[in-house]
């Protein structure tokens, strides 16, 4: 019978494996290859000048110090929270809990969107304050500096740390801390010399994981920092698609992948010691009728942050898709109906709505197939066997979307692979990010699956579809289903590579929002408002039908 499962199980991986080889290592090799092509002095290498002109060397240090000051910040203010969720029971945790997820599953330019929304010059503060004190000029002016976007990035980033420390926090053993306070020890001293200790590799895995994503923003910088500030990212998107400088794109673009190589394999090392993850519950230690007044001042300051944090830019941005000029409007979203095309730039914005869910739905497919076959051998296999190629299936999610969507445009042109000007391009490059996602949501319940069920069904002459129809998949039917709402949120809020992708005639949400925050005018403000929110709604709809999934199968 293992003879049998052997062949089996490396024809399940064949298509992983060679979809992963032909749309993930072959253009990273030519990223590789167009790194080190002569410049046009034909003296030196790109690379080699990459080290040595200065305007290369502060992009690469604002990109290091903005994400180090992006995860010191959401540290701080996340921390406390992830103490309150751990160690206190209170009413309306669970869908706090719940809520607390939105921020890290809507696209980037949604965020982007919200705080321009909230504080930007036209935002809702500014126009409040305006009208209360009569000023002429917004009192708050932060738009296109370095505070805008950190802002966003704290958004973004607070929920997965508090998620995470919460998790790892609730499950440490407090008779340490009891006995540490019996001996005299005061609660400073106790949790300075052993909480602290514990924490620290939930600390550092959500730390690195803050900083790998701060590292590679791309939609809330380019949106929110404007033309001053760049980083790797947002410097690997100027240099291909406005300056066409495409042999200094792929050298940017491959430090840019040794960076993410690097800190992905810290973040496997200390993964591995945090023993948590970022769906974990976090159930509370004490009883919140217990807390003395101290700890209901330290929860209620920080709900209210929690909430202030989470609903007040999401809330400016609903509310500016529906003002104009003149007060309530439902114009934006009428508009984007609208066929005009009295602008060079101009696409039908309900076309935008429906190419992306086309082109999530197609992604959505093929990660599903993808994913399951991927998760089915890795289950069947040798956990040395695993291990190497669940590593290499991973391997997408330690690469940026733009530098991907920039291997494909330097690869992808020319036969058998001539996909440039195909539809199916967008789909295959959400797919590459999409799919190791449902492989992290099948594995964990195909391994748990007892063995000896399997095995019983095959005894008593079952064929192996059979088997995984009857017994695999009623089990990890959920899982796929998170899965594939996992996908296709991805799809839908995936910017980076469709900025590279799309054609003028098929773009996406995220690419049209782009477009309209980019161009002067209330009506193109307004539009990208009304389609931030008609995004974030998809977006948490999907996720939506997880919880009630998950009610229904509990029930």
């Amino acid at each position: 019978m293992l003879l049998k499962k052997l062949p089996t199980g490396w024809l399940l991986f064949s298509l992983p494996f060679l979809f992963l080889l032909v749309f993930y290592c072959y253009p990273l090799l030519n990223i590789f290859t167009y790194s080190f092509s002569p410049t046009d002095a034909g003296t030196t290498g790109t690379l080699s000048k990459l080290f040595t002109t200065p305007t290369y060397a502060r992009i690469l240090w604002f990109t290091i110090w903005q994400a180090a000051l992006s995860t010191v910040i959401t540290l701080i203010l996340a921390i406390p929270g992830a103490y309150v969720f751990a160690k206190f029971r209170f009413f309306g945790k669970n869908f706090l809990q719940a809520l607390m997820t939105v921020p890290f599953v809507l696209p980037t330019v949604v965020t982007a969107a919200a705080f321009r929304a909230l504080l930007g010059k036209g935002g809702v503060v500014n126009t409040t304050l305006m009208s209360v004190f009569d000023l002429t000029l917004p009192p708050i002016n932060i738009e296109q500096t370095v505070t805008f976007f950190l802002l966003a990035h704290v958004f973004y980033n607070y929920t997965m740390v508090l998620r995470i420390v919460a998790s790892f926090w609730a499950s440490l053993d407090p008779s340490l801390v009891t006995a540490a306070r019996m001996l005299g020890a005061s609660p400073w001293t106790a949790f300075r010399k052993i909480t602290l200790p514990l924490l620290l590799p939930a600390i550092g895995s959500a730390a690195l994981l803050v900083f790998i994503f701060c590292f590679t923003s791309f939609g809330v910088v380019l949106i929110l920092g404007g033309p001053g500030y760049a980083t790797v990212e947002v410097e690997i998107y100027r240099q291909a698609i406005q300056l066409f400088n495409l042999p200094m794109a792929a050298a940017l673009s491959l430090i840019q992948i040794c960076f993410n190589f690097l800190l992905m394999w810290l973040h496997a090392w200390l993964s591995r010691k945090s023993r948590v993850t970022f769906f974990s519950d976090t159930p509370g230690t004490a009883i919140s009728s217990q807390n003395s007044s101290p700890q209901k001042i330290a929860i209620s300051c920080n709900i209210i942050f929690m909430l202030a944090l989470l609903i007040l830019p999401l809330t400016a941005l609903v509310l500016s898709s529906f003002t104009g000029e003149n007060g309530f409007t439902l114009g934006y979203y009428k508009q984007l109906f609208s066929g005009e095309t009295d602008s060079l730039f101009y696409v039908a914005p309900i076309s935008s709505v429906l190419n992306s869910i086309g082109f999530a739905l197609t992604a959505m497919l093929f990660s599903l197939i993808l994913g399951i076959s991927s998760a089915t051998f890795l289950a069947s296999g040798s956990k040395r066997r695993s291990n190497l190629w669940d590593a290499f299936i991973m391997l997408p999610l330690a690469t940026s979307a733009v530098t991907l969507g920039f291997g494909y445009i330097i690869t992808l042109n020319a036969p058998p692979l001539n996909l440039r000007d195909s539809l199916i391009i967008v789909p295959i490059a959400h797919t590459l990010v999409a799919f190791p996602f449902v492989v992290r949501c099948v594995l964990p319940g195909l391994r748990q699956i007892p063995s000896n069920l399997r095995e019983a069904a095959c005894m008593l002459g079952a064929a192996p579809l059979t088997v995984w129809r009857h017994i695999d998949f009623p089990l990890i039917k959920r899982a796929i289903l998170v899965g594939a709402i996992f996908a296709f949120s991805i799809s839908m809020g995936e910017f980076g590579a469709s900025s590279f992708l799309t054609r003028p005639h098929t773009p996406t949400m995220p690419v049209v929002i782009f477009r309209f925050l980019s161009q002067p005018g209330n009506l193109n403000y307004g539009q990208a408002m009304a389609m931030s929110c008609i995004l974030m709604l998809v977006t948490c709809s999907s996720f939506w039908i997880i919880g009630k999934f998950s009610q229904t199968q509990h029930s």
